[in-house]
């Protein structure tokens, strides 16, 4: 098989918190940079196929389901969606709720909310549930895995489940575990820039060097096809870390607490519209770039 064939046909959208939802009054958006206009969550409507999509809200990873859902209801409405339900599963044994199987093989696409990635993982993994999602994004094209915060760092195979930024870059100081593994060569941050995750991050990608770090600036994502080409949408910037080319790195062997020394780490920062090829580790400003490139 080709590397092609082996792609998902899927789309997977992580965004990085505090996106706006469309809701914002027109009088204030200078504070949210015109966003209205760029919203990822009407992108994300879009992928799905539009207002007729049926979305489902995943709130598993939040510990305000009611209000964060009754939230997502009301942005979806704005924009035009009206197929969008609920999904507040709480434990294991709600993964296998006939009815929630038989909603996630109907629904468009879900959008996982922010909250604790551990959860996510704990409540999902190899469950029905997430077998469905995964098949369904390697073998149905436009069927969108969306998620924030939380929702977005439990999409890799690795991910950060915690971790100081203020202590980041000394040994230990970043708490890696198993995700849901949608996406299995990269590692994603949330909350990126206004949180100062830099550190961290940097560490997640030398303890994995092999791996491509994604931090996600807040009202900001990205929009991953053939599991490979990175489009960047929102209002602020995605920081890629690309650890391939590191040379002296002793991540292995620090003792505990002690400082990081790393070697030729490379670093991208996209604005909107920017992409970013996975597989050949390259930066393109716009989407034509990446299909000439490509021929």
């Amino acid at each position: 098989m080709t590397k092609l064939e082996l792609a998902p046909k899927g789309i997977l959208i992580a965004v990085g918190g505090n996106e706006d939802k469309g809701t914002y009054p027109r009088h204030k958006k200078q504070f949210h940079l015109s966003f209205f206009e760029l919203g990822i969550l009407r992108r994300i409507i879009d992928a799905m196929g539009g207002s007729d999509a049926r979305v489902e809200v995943i709130t598993t990873a939040s510990m305000i389901p009611e209000e964060l859902g009754a939230l997502y209801l009301h942005a979806f409405e704005v924009l035009g969606c009206k197929q969008v339900s609920i999904m507040d599963i709480r434990e294991e044994e709600d993964a296998l709720n006939p009815e929630y199987l038989d909603r996630l093989k109907k629904a468009s696409g879900v959008m996982f909310t922010g909250g604790d990635q551990s959860r996510l993982f704990r409540i999902f993994s190899g469950t029905a549930f997430h077998q469905i999602l995964l098949d369904r994004y390697w073998h149905e094209a436009g069927f969108v895995i969306a998620g924030t915060s939380a929702g977005a760092m439990a999409m890799s195979d690795i991910m950060i489940k915690g971790g100081s930024s203020q202590r980041s870059l000394l040994k230990g100081s970043v708490k890696l575990d198993r995700g849901l593994a949608f996406q299995e060569n990269v590692i994603f941050d949330s909350h990126f820039v206004k949180r100062g995750r830099f550190g961290r991050l940097m560490e997640a990608v030398a303890t994995h060097p092999f791996k491509i770090g994604i931090g996600l600036g807040e009202d900001t994502g990205v929009m991953i096809t053939q599991g490979n080409i990175i489009e960047t949408i929102g209002s602020n910037l995605v920081i890629v870390v690309d650890g391939h080319h590191i040379k002296h790195n002793n991540t292995s062997y620090a003792p505990p607490g002690t400082p990081l020394s790393i070697e030729n780490f490379r670093m991208h920062v996209l604005a909107f519209g920017n992409y970013y090829d996975i597989r050949e580790r390259k930066f393109c400003v716009g989407e034509k770039q990446i299909i000439i490139d490509q021929n």
